[in-house]
């Protein structure tokens, strides 16, 4: 993996502000930034590790953690708030036992948020891959993590 890295560093580091670039390309690559990346980013931009794991964790796009199989969206906009999202939001986490920007035990599915899905009109919305649902309830969701778990495509 450090020979990866290395080479998604050096294809980058030359760039202005190389630095928001270079973890872009890392996570485009690996689908999430690796604890091995923060060391080789900072000796080749001559900075501090601290300054690079303190980007890394400010911008929630960033994950230290490998995805799950599936990400799972949850709309978190106005229109979705205000038709049940945020009730949507609490038994996602409770039946997957996780919080956003969080993986199954299992490695099925990652849960993170979103700021619109583009489909206020069937409020509230979830979006898997590129398939986006609507009119999403508890008993609809739970069918979806169901076949996700068993490895369907939503």
């Amino acid at each position: 993996m450090n020979t990866t890295l290395e080479a998604l560093i050096q294809a980058h580091r030359d760039q202005a502000g190389a630095l928001l670039p270079i973890l872009h390309a890392i996570q485009n690559q690996l689908g999430y930034v690796p604890a091995e990346a923060t060391p080789l980013i900072a000796k080749s931009l001559n900075l501090s590790r601290a300054e690079v794991h303190g980007v890394i964790s400010f911008y929630h796009h960033f994950r230290t953690t490998p995805p799950g199989k599936h990400t799972l969206q949850i709309c978190r906009a106005e229109s979705c708030q205000s038709m049940g999202s945020r009730d949507l939001e609490a038994h996602a986490k409770a039946a997957l036992g996780i919080d956003y920007h969080q993986t199954t035990t299992d490695g099925a599915i990652s849960l993170e948020p979103v700021y619109c899905l583009g489909n206020c009109a069937c409020s509230p919305a979830v979006r898997v891959g590129d398939e986006v649902q609507g009119r999403m309830d508890a008993a609809h969701l739970d069918a979806l993590i169901a076949e996700l778990r068993q490895g369907g495509v939503a």
